[in-house]
């Protein structure tokens, strides 16, 4: 009983819920291993359609053959979505238009839904601007094709690159919120399509996928690097968080920050910047400092979506796409996800501590 108490005070963290070969993290040294390869050296070296033939294991052709075709058929549904693409939050968007899918029969269900979510997450960032959709190119990789969707150009092999680095990182990480409640609802015997939609869900949440739009918020606020130090202060007596900082798992930097990071840095000396990356890397260092003197037992770094905001708006995307965009790389996860739970064949059913009243006795 005592155990289930702590589990339940901790919101499960720490408690075992599967055994799974997709991805690992370690919190104390700052590690990510996706599918037995570091996230650091992965994301510089993999497309996305690699990545994601990883956590399939299948063959990068194959995945991107699906995945290309997935983008293709979600497209061809535009028309029988009702009102979903209307919806004013992308997330909310992206939900509804998930959910007018079937799962696809066969090995290609996962790379079928997978290019479905970049299509509808495109089509939403379009019908938001008042913009036809695109139709998908299949000789495109992914990410190109993607970035195609939204902007309306084909991008360069730099922005393409910046993006699938983007995409890679973001594909899987361990047992989150939304790959969590993908995998309670892939143990309850149902099908893929909802097993996604539920995950879409949980990663509307903003204490989950929802920090990078206000990360750019923050540094737009802040507006140049000698203000970074004073504006984070004020912040910080005002007993307001600071966005992009901290991890519930990492204690150190997350590797992820370091790997999109970088990834902007090699847009800028392709020359594609914003001129956000020498702001962000200030304020980066201000927060840094002045969160070690405000809570020195609690490290803060850091976090994946810091830089998120950076490079993804650097690439030409509206913060209000960004969330949507998460899901484009996260959907590879959740679907291996699906697959690995199912092999177990067994429900996922935690224990609560009931705190009601008691009924009298007599």
């Amino acid at each position: 009983m005592e155990a289930i108490r702590k589990a339940t005070a901790g919101g499960l963290e720490g408690v075992m819920v599967a055994e799974t070969r997709l991805s690992d993290v370690d919190g104390e040294r700052g590690k990510l291993v996706v599918a037995g390869h570091d996230v650091e050296r992965l994301a510089g070296e993999a497309t996305f359609e690699e990545a994601a033939a990883l956590l399939w294991a299948t063959d990068a052709a194959s995945a991107r053959a699906g995945i290309a075709a997935g983008r293709a058929r979600a497209f061809e549904r535009l028309g029988h979505l009702g009102d979903a693409l209307d919806r004013e939050g992308g997330m909310d968007a992206l939900r509804a238009s998930v959910a007018h899918l079937e799962e696809a029969p066969g090995p290609g269900a996962s790379a079928a839904v997978t290019g479905a979510v970049a299509t509808f997450a495109a089509a939403w960032a379009r019908t938001r601007r008042g913009e036809r959709p695109i139709a998908p190119d299949p000789t495109l990789g992914h990410a190109a094709d993607y970035l195609r969707m939204v902007t309306g150009q084909t991008p360069d092999a730099a922005r393409a690159a910046g993006l699938d680095a983007y995409l890679v990182t973001v594909a899987d990480h361990g047992m989150n919120a939304s790959t969590f409640a993908a995998r309670v609802v892939a143990s309850t015997g149902s099908d893929l399509i909802s097993a996604v939609v539920a995950a879409i869900g949980a990663l509307k949440g903003p204490l989950h996928g929802g920090a990078p739009g206000p990360v750019l918020d923050m540094l737009d606020a802040i507006g140049a690097p000698d203000r970074a130090a004073a504006w984070i202060e004020g912040e910080l007596v005002a007993g307001r968080r600071l966005m992009g900082m901290g991890h519930r798992i990492y204690r150190v930097r997350d590797p992820r920050a370091a790997v999109l990071e970088r990834a902007t840095q090699q847009l800028q000396r392709a020359g594609i910047s914003t001129g956000r990356l020498e702001l962000a890397r200030a304020v980066e260092r201000a927060a840094e400092g002045a969160l070690r003197q405000k809570h020195p037992d609690r490290p803060l770094r850091a976090n994946v979506e810091f830089y998120t905001a950076v490079l993804l708006d650097t690439l030409g995307l509206d913060r209000r796409e960004f969330s949507p965009t998460f899901a484009v790389g996260r959907v590879a996860g959740w679907t291996a996800h699906v697959e690995e739970q199912r092999a177990t064949g067994r429900l996922i059913r935690p224990a609560s501590t009931y705190v009601g009243p008691v009924p009298a006795e007599g």
